[in-house]
């Protein structure tokens, strides 16, 4: 997000909104600097203005109380009429702003600040275009809707108009937005354009306070208009119930405080960030989101990543989040959402771009790694939990999911899970999925089919944890021995393919021609997390990852520095990814590199330390001891699930050493 917005999170509902309250329609590509702002649900701006006039004008920004883009659970500002020195301001305004479910709230208070009776015309001009959250990327796309129609009507109450209504359709599409306020407007009157502008005319006595409550209910297609809170302070009442509903249970014991208090405010951010979601009998589930603003979805590889961080401490997660996936698994080839028979969801959305097949991410399976990682994860939490009947219900799930790697994943055939780019979708479909992530020392990409080697890892973990369910949970040892042999060979086929002896590092990837690509690429420690090279191959990776070309002070690069290939603002091309981070130092620890695990702990640690506790999705690469503070990788996601749980994978971590 940008630095000019502030960003409040609850679900599935999120809005950004500007220093000063307001919101402008101004639309935020990804990759121009700045994300949307307006108020979205369900991948659809449910509000697209929300402009605040009095007497006329703009009013002046006194004060933003809090952080800007860092999101939190109010937003507060303090206002003035325009002036100058010679008259101090007739009145302050103080806005407060909270989300809840479905909706919007807003506290608007009006102070005299004048011993005499003082007149004040307050309007907000409010719109909503209903945009889908993909025509607001940089994408350089457009999309035809045809038949669209938007509506706009007063809201008529006992004694006058009490507001707006916003209505959108497109064939069976439908959604709304409904406005009110109370008091009730004076009026609300046509711009010239969609919008409407709700004015108030307020009488104030001499130092008097008036206050107006404001409501935004968003009705996404198919659903009923959520109920909003009374005030912010009933939204923020909400907020803290969520909260407290996930740490429920769970006690943080640490010996290092600092660490302690990001994975506070890492398990505070994961209870707003949770999504709603079906299991595979219609159950309904609250699962991880993957993050704001692009990404407050289910997405198989995030929500597993999550739920396996938090799984020690919030098991809950991940005895919601493996049903979910179990729920959207593929159950037949559909070639635009590149699914197959047992594969897992990349991930869900709502809008109606998705709806129409206008995008192919209704439900999109463009992910090699999703599925091991939905095995990884059932076996983990079937070990940590004690819950087998979870593993007896999903065994259906797990065993097509194991099908689907030997059969349409390549490793019967190809000896590897291998991709090949979605014309229309992800070029890349590991975890590093931008244009250009894979690729050679010297920059170059690879072509044709793809073999990543986390995937690879993540495979021969999900083929060990599987076979032991087989052999433990599923009263199968036939299968289990089967699926322990073919790791076993995996493990083989992988240091011989893909070992690089002169740089003693494994490589990046094989392309179509079995060729390696070459990058030194933090992937590497994803193999000591998943166990999958020999104990000296796995030291020799560990300690290379703490080299300085590699690591910046506050975590491990993707690719290390040096290299033409090397960006420090490129997305996956130099930059330091917490989560990514997190699982080298579940990796250090568990090849008995606890020193090194300690220094990248640390070093993450001091990153969250100095960005208000909370880790960001992404940093820019640049070394620490160059720049004391970490620079903000400019498009991250400012709250991401994968990043809210790695605190707790470092705990794990430096606790076992």
């Amino acid at each position: 997000m940008s630095d000019r917005h502030r960003l409040l999170v609850r679900g599935r509902t999120f809005v950004a909104v500007g220093a000063g309250g307001d919101i402008s329609g101004v639309g935020g590509a990804r990759g121009g600097g700045t994300g949307p702002d307006g108020l979205f649900v369900r991948d659809a701006r449910h509000l697209s203005r929300w402009q605040l006039t009095v007497d006329g004008a703009v009013p002046e920004l006194l004060a933003p109380v809090g952080t800007s883009s860092a999101a939190s659970d109010t937003a507060r500002c303090v206002l003035v009429p325009r002036g100058g020195r010679q008259e101090p301001p007739a009145y302050t305004l103080l806005r407060e702003q909270a989300v809840a479910d479905g909706a919007f709230v807003e506290s608007l208070r009006i102070v005299s600040n004048r011993p005499v009776a003082t007149r004040v015309r307050i309007a907000l001009t409010v719109d909503a275009d209903f945009t889908d959250q993909f025509e607001l990327r940089a994408d350089h796309r457009t999309y035809a809707k045809p038949g669209a129609v938007r509506t706009r009507r007063a809201l008529d109450g006992e004694d006058g108009v009490r507001g707006v209504e916003f209505g959108y359709r497109r064939g069976e599409w439908r959604a709304r937005t409904t406005v009110t306020a109370d008091p009730a407007p004076d009026a609300v009157e046509e711009t010239g354009g969609g919008a409407r502008r709700l004015v108030w005319t307020l009488e104030l006595d001499a130092h008097d306070t008036v206050e107006v409550a404001l409501r935004a209910a968003a009705s996404p297609h198919g659903e009923a208009e959520s109920r909003p809170p009374d005030s912010p302070a009933e939204a923020v009442r909400q907020l803290d119930a969520l909260r407290e509903d996930l740490w429920s249970g769970f006690t943080l014991i640490s010996g290092w405080p600092a660490l302690a208090d990001v994975c506070a405010r890492g398990i505070a951010d994961l209870a707003v960030l949770r999504v709603p979601a079906t299991g595979p009998d219609g159950e309904a589930l609250s699962v991880p989101g993957a993050g704001v603003p692009w990404f407050l979805t289910l997405r198989g590889r995030d929500a597993a990543l999550t739920s396996l961080f938090a799984l020690p401490y919030v098991p809950r997660l991940a005895a919601a989040t493996l049903p979910a996936l179990a729920a959207t698994q593929a159950t037949q080839a559909v070639r635009g959402a590149v699914a197959q028979p047992g594969k897992i969801v990349h991930e869900v959305r709502h809008g109606e771009l998705a709806h129409f097949g206008q995008v192919p991410f209704g439900r999109y399976y463009g992910s090699v790694d999703a599925t091991p990682l939905f095995l990884v994860l059932l076996g983990a939490y079937t070990e940590q939990a004690g819950d087998t009947a979870l593993a007896r219900r999903l065994e259906p799930a797990a065993r097509a999911a194991v099908g689907w790697m030997l059969d349409h994943g390549g490793l019967t055939s190809r000896g590897y899970l291998v991709y090949r780019a979605d014309r229309g979708g992800l070029a890349h479909q590991n975890w590093k999925d931008s244009p250009g992530a894979i690729c050679s020392a010297d920059g170059s990409e690879a072509s044709g089919p793809v073999m990543a080697a986390g995937a690879q890892g993540y495979a021969y973990d999900a083929l060990c944890r599987t076979a032991w369910l087989a052999r433990t949970v599923w009263d199968d040892p036939v299968y289990a021995d089967l699926l322990a042999q073919a790791a076993a060979d995996l493990r083989d086929r992988f240091q011989r393919d893909f070992w690089m002896p002169g740089q003693n590092f494994p490589a990046l990837a094989l392309d179509g021609e079995g060729h390696q690509v070459d990058a030194l690429a933090s992937d590497a420690g994803h193999l000591l997390w998943s166990g999958l090279l020999d104990k000296e191959y796995g030291e020799a990776v560990g300690r290379r990852l703490l080299e300085p070309d590699f690591f910046s002070g506050w975590g491990v690069r993707t690719v290390a520095a040096g290299q033409p290939a090397f960006h420090p603002l490129s997305y996956h091309r130099g930059s330091v990814w917490p989560h990514d981070n997190a699982l080298i130092t579940l990796g250090l620890a568990r090849y008995g590199l606890h020193d090194e695990a300690r220094t990248v702990a640390r070093g993450l640690v001091e990153a969250a330390t100095a960005t208000d506790g909370r880790l960001p999705e992404v940093l820019a690469g640049y070394d620490k001891g160059a720049y004391p503070v970490p620079v903000p990788y400019p498009h991250a996601c400012a709250l991401e699930s994968k990043s809210a749980a790695a605190p707790l994978a470092l705990l794990t971590a430096v606790s076992g050493a």
